[in-house]
């Protein structure tokens, strides 16, 4: 058994861990933590398989706990980009060993992934979504 002192009181979590334990919150954070600011089609993009209500209802909830923030432009069309508060990188600094840890785990992670191709981790294009799509689709 542990002893006392190798023991870490859970409460200070009560607050945040709804938000963060949802299915694709550290992922989002994460990702906005990749890019100085980031716009919403560039977040679908690197996330596969997050509907566009899934999207917008987490980032909502993480500006409500305070781990983002969203800058709307006063332009024609409108614009909206995300990125992390203090907290959200304080955040996204705590989960880079977890993801270090789940890539030594994790052998087919080398296989299908890296810094280069990664989408997670890559610059957002300039391209809409349609055209991200056709270029992965290869049309």
């Amino acid at each position: 058994m542990a002893s006392d002192s190798k023991r870490i009181c859970l409460c200070p979590l009560e607050g945040i861990i709804n938000t963060i334990a949802k299915k694709w919150a550290i992922l989002i954070i994460t990702i906005i933590g990749n890019h100085e600011a980031i716009r919403f089609s560039d977040i679908m993009g690197a996330l596969d398989g997050i509907s566009p209500k899934t999207l917008t209802d987490l980032l909502k909830d993480l500006r409500r706990e305070g781990l983002i923030h969203r800058n709307p432009f006063s332009e024609i069309p409108p614009r909206v980009e995300y990125s992390l508060t203090r907290d959200g990188r304080q955040l996204c600094e705590a989960v880079v060993p977890l993801v270090r840890w789940a890539e030594k785990r994790d052998n087919l992670h080398q296989k299908r992934c890296d810094a280069t191709t990664c989408q997670s981790a890559s610059r957002p294009s300039k391209r809409t979504g349609r055209q991200r799509k056709r270029r992965i689709e290869g049309r």
